[in-house]
């Protein structure tokens, strides 16, 4: 709900602070004083579009507060959560600015926040029905979803929105993979030709059989010089080896090891030491006797290799990256192989299709059962508005197949006719401006809901434009009871909408060095007098003060026989007093069961 707006330097208004009712508010004042200036204050509070046009002249800056009590407000409550912010009271507070070079600042709480953060909460606080509402019932969209809303069919709507979606997708793939099917299939050969070219290398561990070779290939020279190894560590003959050095050095260590620990510890390491020597000339020995090379098994390596650097020249790729390669490759070819083919596609495709039909069938058909009782609804509410022989209809038509979409299967157009005898017919074709706006005035209504739930602040920018007399009575009367679950803010040039607030804003313009708009909460005489003013033009009389007073009399006994009345209750009260309409016909008029046919 909407507590308070600060508007500073804000086109015409210096600074100025203005508190609204929880219940219905109108703006009124003459033309050109600045009435919008509050609905584009919310507007900047709810995200919309700033510009430096907006700020004052000869200001650098123009600054918008605006504060709302979100007590019970769950919808506030889960986007706080959703964009991870604090929210530690029931007051919500708004800031915005613009520089007079269009740039814009926004705070929520006093915490920075971007434009689209602001764009999405204020859609929850605020819904702004413009001046031109009517023409959006000439949008098929906006009949669609208002049947449904009202309808209760979110569920089958999002059910056939999810499915449409699904459905679109899997064609997708399907048309992608049939488009891509040659290119794949070549893939698959290439990658089959690559794996089967290097399958020898992988059969082997290449590092080891590279070694093999160098060694076999080496062999004569390896053992002619294990030979040499071998005597230089141990022979029969003269010559000095290490064997007989470390005997000799041994037996010294031996023969000194009860004189000093030294020679004792280090008897015992040149005894491990003839171990090992003795191991080692012993290996050496073994591989200087050993057979020559196997030729063939140096063929065969030599072969190994010899496909290898060929496979690498091929590729352009070393010998070892050749290799990690091949477990990409195989991958690539098992993901290719994996996936379903064109006749699988299609049954998935179908599959998905036949699902989509199943929930476009399930929300057409529930749109169809509804839509008797929202008709009704709907000619109740018009009947107090001047339009006592309205009748109402959904039509729905067959799409062709290819145009189905996430809306469903049918075309759904609202039909009217306001006069008896006079075929049902689309709105655009036969309703007046007049009946649009009374059209679009009602289905707002209807879609605000009975304030179960804690809903955003409804604006009307002077939709009740095209209506006067006794219709507009009924009219003000309508959102004084609505006021009673929702907040309503409403500028109009009906005295008869005005004297129905609860509270009552004026704007005027006071002309000095420099011209400003002003606005005040009026009651009393200063209400009186500005009703007059809508009434009967510049010249107040005694007459036009009396019809004035009389307007207020009549909504103060108004309430009195509506206390506690509900919007649907509304309906057959208006009804019992639609002849104040004054181009209505008789309220009891019957019109024939003939006409719904």
């Amino acid at each position: 709900m909407l507590v308070s707006l600060t508007l500073q330097n804000l086109a015409l208004i210096e600074k100025k602070e203005i508190s609204f009712d929880g219940r219905f508010n109108v703006i009124t004042g003459e033309t050109g004083a600045g009435k919008s200036l509050i609905l584009d204050a919310l507007s900047l509070c709810a995200g919309e579009r700033a510009d430096s046009g907006m700020v004052r002249h000869g200001c650098d800056e123009a600054s918008v507060f605006g504060e709302f009590d979100i007590t019970g407000n769950a919808q506030v409550a889960a986007w706080f959560r959703e964009h991870d912010r604090e929210l530690d009271e029931d007051t919500l507070l708004i800031r915005r600015k613009i520089s007079a070079q269009g740039r814009s600042k926004s705070w929520i709480n006093g915490v920075p926040a971007s434009i689209s953060e602001l764009k999405s909460l204020g859609a929850i606080l605020v819904n702004i029905h413009s001046q031109h509402a009517g023409l959006e019932l000439l949008k098929p969209q906006f009949v669609i979803d208002w049947l449904d809303r009202i309808g209760g069919l979110s569920a089958e709507k999002q059910a056939t929105k999810d499915a449409f979606t699904a459905y679109q997708t899997i064609k997708k793939q399907a048309d992608d993979a049939k488009a891509q099917s040659a290119q794949r299939a070549d893939r698959m050969a290439l990658l089959s030709a690559k794996l089967a070219d290097i399958e020898p290398l992988l059969a082997v561990n290449f590092a080891e059989a590279e070694a093999e070779y160098d060694e076999l290939s080496n062999l004569e020279n390896l053992m002619r010089v294990a030979t040499e190894a071998t005597v230089l560590l141990d022979n029969d003959d003269d010559t000095p080896s290490v064997a007989s050095l470390l005997g000799r050095a041994m037996r010294i260590c031996d023969n000194n090891a009860s004189a000093s620990k030294t020679f004792s510890e280090c008897s015992q390491l040149l005894a491990l030491a003839q171990e090992q020597i003795n191991d080692a000339a012993a290996k050496l020995a073994d591989y200087a006797e050993q057979q020559l090379p196997d030729e063939a098994r140096l063929e065969e390596l030599n072969n190994l290799l010899s496909l290898a650097h060929r496979l690498s020249s091929k590729y352009h790729t070393p010998i070892d990256e050749l290799i990690g390669d091949a477990a990409a490759w195989q991958e690539e070819l098992d993901m290719l192989g994996g996936l379903p083919d064109n006749d699988t596609m299609d049954a998935k495709v179908k599959d998905a299709y036949d699902a989509y039909l199943a929930c476009a069938d399930t929300l057409d058909q529930a749109r169809m059962a509804i839509t008797p009782d929202i008709c009704e609804r709907l000619e109740a509410r018009l009947l107090p508005l001047a339009l006592p022989n309205a009748r109402c209809e959904f039509g729905f038509s067959d799409k062709p197949s290819d145009q189905y979409n996430q809306h469903g299967k049918y075309d759904i157009a609202l039909l009217f006719s306001a006069n008896v005898g006079m075929p049902l017919q689309p709105l655009h074709k036969v309703a007046s401006g007049g009946e649009l706006s009374r059209m679009a005035l009602v289905m707002q209504v209807m879609a605000s809901g009975d304030g179960s739930e804690t809903g955003p602040t409804l604006v009307f920018d002077e939709v009740d434009v095209g209506i006067s007399g006794g219709t507009a009575q009924v009219v003000g009367e309508l959102l004084r009871t609505l006021g009673k679950h929702q907040q309503l803010l409403a500028i109009t040039h009906q005295a008869q909408v005005a004297a129905a607030a609860h509270r009552h804003i004026l704007v005027h313009k006071e002309h000095g060095e420099q011209t400003v708009s002003d606005m005040s909460i009026i009651t009393d005489e200063a209400q009186i007098d500005e009703l007059a003013r809508m009434s009967g033009g510049v010249n107040i009389t005694a007459a036009t003060r009396a019809h004035a007073k009389s307007l207020l009399d009549d909504i103060r006994h108004t309430d009195e026989l509506t206390a506690n009345t509900s919007i649907d209750k509304l309906e057959k009260f208006t009804t019992d007093h639609a002849d104040r309409a004054d181009d209505a016909a008789p309220a009891k008029s019957k019109k024939p069961k003939a006409d719904k046919e």
